[in-house]
C-alpha cells in the first residue's frame, strides 16, 4: 500500500495511544485523511502531525483502530513484521515449557492484544493451527499471517485452519467461511494431550477453536483436590475438568451440559482416560439440572459461557451468577468444594466475588476462599491493556 490513509486525532486524545493502549475510539478521531476501507491498515497522528503507530481501520463499532505498532518508526505491517510478531509469541511459549513436551501439545501461540496483535486468535493443536479472526483486519490478513507461522514453525506445522466465520464480524465479512489456509484435514479423529491426558477436539465444529485451553492450570489444580472425592462438572463442555478428576481418582464424576454434541465428546474423552466406567453425562440445562436432582457432591465446578458482552448486561450477569452459585452451593456436601469461574471480561474479580458473596450469604453457608484462578500464562495480559484480563474464578471451601 502506498498512500495509506491517515487517522487525525483530537487535541488531547493521544494520551492512551503514548502509553500504548491498543485501541482508538471513534470518538477520538478528528479528522480522516483518504478514504480507508474496512480493515486496512491506516496511520495514527496526534493533532500536530506526529506519528503515533500503525493499525487495522474499522468503521462499524467504537473501537476505530487496533493498533499493530506505536511509535514514529512505525511502518505497515510486511511478511517480516508477521513471522516477527508470531516468532516472538512462538518464542514466549517455549520459554514456558509448552512446546516440543511429550505432557503437552496443545497451547495458545496468539492472544490478541496480550500478544500486541489485537483481533487474532491463534492455537496449537498438535501440528495443526487454528486462527480466528476477531476483527476484519486480521481477518483479510490471514494469508499473510498463515505464510508466517508456516516460516516460524516450519515442518512441525501440518495445517492450519480458519475458524473466523463464527467471530468475524458478519455485516463486515457475511459470506466468511470456515477452511483450512494450508493442508487439509487428516480424516481422523484429533486427539492432542494436555498434562498427560489425552482429549478428542473438534476445531472444524466445535465451539471456540475446538478446546478450552485457558482452564489448563486450573484443571490441575482441581485433580489435586479430586481423590475420592465426589464430583459435579457443569459447563462440561467436552469434559476436561471431568476428565483430570477421574485420572486422578475421584469416586465418581458427573458432567453436565446443554449441548449433545458437547456431551458426545465428553463421553468420548472419558473413554480415553480408562476410567468411563466412574463417569455418567447429562445433556441438560444446568440449572434445570441442579433444580431436578438431589444429590450431594464434595466438589462442584461452575464454568458457564460469558454472561454478559457488553457493560449493559453486567447487571443482568451479576443477578446470573449469583443465582447460579446458590443453586451450586445447594449440592455441596458439608466441607465441600466450589470451583466458580466468569469469563466475562466486563465483569470484574471484585464484582464477581461480589456475586458469589451475596449467593454464599443467601444459601446460609459459610464459605472460605481458597484460591483465586486467572487464565494462564500462554493467555498473557498486556500491561498496557487491563482489559484482555477475562478469566477469573474463585475456589470455595463451604462449610
Amino acid at each position: 500500500m502506498l498512500n495509506p490513509a491517515t487517522i487525525v486525532l483530537k487535541n488531547g486524545k493521544d494520551h492512551s495511544l503514548r502509553r500504548r493502549h491498543p485501541w482508538v475510539f471513534s470518538g477520538a478521531i478528528a479528522r480522516v485523511l483518504g478514504e480507508p476501507r474496512e480493515g486496512e491498515p491506516v496511520r495514527v497522528e496526534a493533532s500536530n502531525g506526529e506519528l503515533l503507530g500503525v493499525g487495522h481501520f474499522s468503521s462499524g463499532g467504537s473501537i476505530a483502530v487496533r493498533m499493530l505498532d506505536f511509535g514514529p518508526e512505525a511502518e505497515l505491517p510486511t511478511a517480516k513484521y508477521w513471522e516477527g510478531k508470531l516468532g516472538n509469541a512462538y518464542r514466549l511459549r517455549q520459554r514456558l515449557a509448552l512446546t516440543g513436551t511429550a505432557d503437552t501439545n496443545v497451547f495458545r501461540l496468539v492472544h490478541a492484544e496480550g500478544d500486541g496483535l489485537p483481533g487474532l486468535i491463534i492455537d496449537v493443536y498438535g501440528d495443526t493451527a487454528v486462527v480466528q479472526a476477531h476483527s476484519v483486519g486480521m481477518y483479510r490478513a490471514r494469508p499473510e499471517i498463515a505464510a508466517a507461522l508456516r516460516v516460524v514453525f516450519g515442518d512441525k506445522l501440518r495445517a492450519i485452519y480458519d475458524k473466523s466465520a463464527e467471530t468475524v464480524p458478519g455485516n463486515a465479512v457475511p459470506d466468511a467461511q470456515n477452511g483450512y489456509l494450508f493442508g487439509e484435514s487428516s480424516g481422523r479423529e484429533h486427539i492432542v494431550t494436555e498434562n498427560g491426558h489425552q482429549f478428542a477436539v473438534d476445531w472444524e465444529t466445535g465451539q471456540k477453536t475446538g478446546f478450552f485451553i485457558d482452564q489448563r492450570d486450573n484443571r490441575e489444580l482441581l485433580a489435586r483436590y479430586s481423590p475420592g472425592r465426589k464430583v459435579l462438572n457443569t459447563f462440561c463442555y467436552t469434559g476436561g475438568f471431568s476428565v483430570y478428576a477421574l485420572e486422578a481418582g475421584a469416586e465418581l464424576v458427573h458432567s453436565v451440559d446443554s449441548s449433545k454434541k458437547a456431551i458426545a465428546l465428553t463421553e468420548r474423552n472419558a473413554e480415553l482416560s480408562n476410567h468411563a466406567d466412574r463417569h455418567a453425562a447429562y445433556p441438560d440445562d444446568v440449572l434445570g439440572f441442579l433444580k431436578n436432582h438431589s444429590a450431594q457432591y464434595d466438589l462442584l465446578v461452575l464454568d458457564p459461557p460469558a454472561f454478559a458482552k457488553h457493560m449493559g448486561a453486567r447487571h443482568a450477569a451479576l443477578m446470573g451468577y449469583k443465582r447460579l452459585n446458590m443453586a451450586g452451593i445447594a449440592h455441596l456436601a458439608p466441607g465441600g468444594l466450589l470451583f466458580t469461574f466468569s469469563c466475562s471480561q466486563v465483569v470484574s474479580p471484585e464484582l464477581f466475588e461480589g456475586a458469589v458473596l451475596a449467593a454464599a450469604i443467601e444459601a446460609g453457608r459459610p464459605a472460605r476462599i481458597l484460591h483465586r484462578l486467572t487464565q494462564p500464562a500462554d493467555h498473557p495480559v498486556s500491561l498496557f491493556h487491563p482489559e484482555g484480563a477475562y478469566l477469573k474464578g474463585l475456589v470455595l471451601a463451604v462449610e
